[in-house]
């Protein structure tokens, strides 16, 4: 049966290990191999070690049972629970030790691509609808033009690449971060995958938030095993922040020699959420060619990934791509780059009194009292030296800057002309400074 909690269809838990469309020898090494490492001896316990139904387990033990590579030790501990514990034999492990050599892993048993892709499928990005007034909840704190919403939207329940673009310091990351508010399901991450025998380690804590509810008791295994497959972890949608630090090869598998496993790369952790790439422009690599890179997957919903063989295989592209640049769309991309990225939306800074909303809004929070004189210093005489043009971040800064100074000075919480004055100077840097 298939189990449906919070509107994303779960995993089914396998039932038998033929169910399981994974190598025989790859199940019953990785089990020995946890038992070696876990040093855990019930079947109850080493279900949860490898993530899998007690019976499911327990047919994997009988199948190293007749192999002569475990054996029972009979229950003759005070736990007085009548389960049988099991040993490795000494061939059992001479297995072992051979198996961790050929690949460290042991643990929670990987998902098969091809099932893995089945699960995409159910929680796909691009079957979430988003509303307006999802969207408002999760970016009411920011004061956004009502148009940029009108642009949005659509774009997010598309579940199509974003290029979001506009002068720097106007919150192009805070509406990232809001987007990915606004999605609110979970999903299901596997822990691992395989493909051609080789494990992929997926979850990864930095990237995925565990969803609460679902930190069982030790004994509620019994209770929780049958409700999903729990070789996947219950998450949030994820989302991957790169900067200007991003290369393109941490878009490619990552080899761990030592383990012989590999690790999934930073758009596939993200499946099922939001890849964002902040301040497109800024890395080493020129931005047309980080464009170049996702065209494949950006058009047909799959990547291609390359094993240390050279081998290449294709694996589900499921991410809502947001790219945020402070340089012109028509500066860094060629017109064939651009037709790819499906919606365009330039974010501006506020208009004055988007702007005085803001201000009015970050000194109530600061606990800052709001001074009319101050004001009218700043719009008129302050702003027309930079060509009236407000941008989300300066009202913050501005604030801050005057709470230093009145700390600094021994003074209550204030603003006037000359402290808008000694904040303003901290805001830019004099051409005439810039020595080179």
């Amino acid at each position: 049966m298939n189990m449906q909690v919070s509107g994303v269809m779960a995993p089914p838990a396998p039932k038998t290990i033929d169910g399981m469309q994974l190598p025989l020898v790859m199940m019953r090494d990785i089990l020995l191999k946890t038992m070696f490492r876990k040093n855990v001896t019930h079947v109850t316990e080493l279900a949860r070690a490898i993530c899998l139904p007690i019976p499911v387990t327990q047919e994997l033990v009988d199948l190293a049972r007749s192999q002569k590579l475990l054996e029972a030790m009979g229950t003759m501990h005070a736990t007085s629970s009548a389960e049988m514990a099991y040993q490795l034999t000494d061939a059992g492990k001479a297995r072992a030790l051979d198996a961790l050599s050929q690949s460290e892993y042991f643990g929670a048993m990987p998902v098969p691509l091809d099932v893995y892709r089945e699960q995409v499928q159910r929680q796909s990005i691009r079957n979430i609808q988003v509303t307006r007034d999802q969207l408002l909840a999760a970016m009411g704190h920011l004061i956004l033009p009502k148009e940029l919403l009108d642009h949005l939207g659509p774009a997010v329940g598309a579940g199509r690449s974003i290029l979001m673009y506009g002068p720097p310091g106007n919150g192009k990351s805070s509406i990232s971060n809001g987007i990915r508010d606004a999605l609110g399901d979970k999903i299901y991450v596997p822990r691992a995958i395989e493909y051609a025998g080789q494990v992929i380690t997926v979850y990864d804590p930095i990237v995925h938030s565990a969803a609460e509810e679902d930190v069982d008791d030790p004994n509620a295994l019994r209770r929780t095993s049958g409700r999903f497959d729990t070789r996947y972890v219950r998450c949030e949608r994820p989302t991957v922040v790169t900067g200007g630090e991003l290369s393109l090869s941490m878009l490619d598998l990552v080899y761990n020699p030592v383990a012989r496993t590999y690790q999934a790369p930073l758009q596939m952790k993200s499946t099922g959420g939001i890849f964002i790439v902040d301040d497109l422009g800024r890395q080493k690599e020129p931005p047309q060619a980080i464009v170049n890179r996702w065209i494949v997957p950006l058009e047909e919903n799959r990547d291609i990934l390359a094993l240390q063989s050279g081998e290449k295989f294709e694996v589900p592209f499921d991410t809502l791509v947001i790219f945020s640049t402070n340089f012109h769309p028509n500066e860094i991309f060629d017109k064939a780059a651009l037709r790819r990225i499906f919606f365009k939306i330039k974010v501006d800074g506020p208009d004055q009194e988007d702007f005085l909303k803001i201000f009015a809004m970050v000194a109530r929070k600061r606990k800052m009292p709001l001074d009319e004189e101050a004001l009218i210093h700043l719009l008129q005489v302050k702003y027309p030296t930079i060509d009236n043009i407000y941008a989300n971040y300066q009202p913050i800064f501005l604030i801050d800057q005057m709470i230093s100074i009145c700390e600094f000075e021994g003074i209550p919480y204030q603003m006037s002309p000359e402290l808008i004055d000694r904040a303003w100077a901290n805001m830019f840097v004099r051409e005439e400074e810039i020595v080179h």
